[in-house]
């Protein structure tokens, strides 16, 4: 996904990248699904993503920022 920002939060990210469909779904979608930044779990929805920063979502997909 292509940003033009310096970064995008996880929980903006969710939403520009359709696996949500509204920001305020953020929170629940993190609590109820393992997400992993660069092979770390994640569950803050303010996680700031960067430039080649890898987004896996199981049954989801793999996503990678890049600007």
């Amino acid at each position: 996904m292509k940003i033009s920002t310096e970064y995008i939060t996880l929980g903006q990210f969710l939403k520009l990248a359709d696996v949500i469909s509204t920001g305020g779904m953020a929170k629940w979608f993190i609590e109820e699904h393992d997400i992993f930044v660069n092979g770390e779990l994640e569950k803050r929805r303010g996680k700031k993503l960067y430039d080649k920063d890898e987004i896996s979502i199981e049954k989801i997909g793999t996503f990678v920022v890049k600007s």
